[in-house]
């Protein structure tokens, strides 16, 4: 079994970044292919540990071309109904670092922010399967905050 295979069945075949599937049958080098996103060379170079999603991950080869040296984004769903949303990524590694609570994201209405938690969570058990995340919404002020805490 290749490298790929590996991860890319550890991942489900889907990408990290965008969720979405990755043909393993589909070229390396199509734009939709399968590539392994190597996230270590940044944290070894900081000295710092693994990242909380790990060191190599499977990603489309768009995806981790497009994400390049800078840092990657996971982007919101765009049915959500979410104001002033929290970086996802950024969040997640603070969460795995420090522990506590992250305000994610300010919802209209508790319908929106059962939906945007539902979605959040069902994400985040793929982004950073490891990490041990629990989630509520807290209303006030005529508004939901959904609330990530580790």
């Amino acid at each position: 079994m290749s490298r790929l295979d590996e991860i890319g069945t550890a991942d489900g075949w889907r990408c990290w970044l965008c969720d979405e599937a990755v043909d393993p049958q589909m070229s390396v080098n199509d734009d939709r292919g399968p590539s392994i996103d190597s996230m270590s060379s940044k944290s070894k170079a900081k000295g710092k540990a693994d990242s909380v999603f790990g060191t190599e991950r499977l990603a489309h080869r768009a995806c981790n071309t497009r994400k390049g040296a800078v840092a990657p984004v996971v982007d919101w769903a765009p049915e959500l109904f979410v104001s002033d949303p929290a970086v996802i990524v950024t969040s997640v590694e603070r969460l795995a670092r420090k522990r506590g609570s992250e305000a994610m994201g300010r919802c209209p209405t508790e319908a929106d922010a059962v939906a945007a938690t539902e979605w959040l969570m069902d994400r985040l058990s793929r982004l950073a399967p490891s990490l041990q995340l629990e989630s509520r919404i807290q209303a006030g002020g005529g508004q939901y905050v959904v609330v990530l805490t580790s």
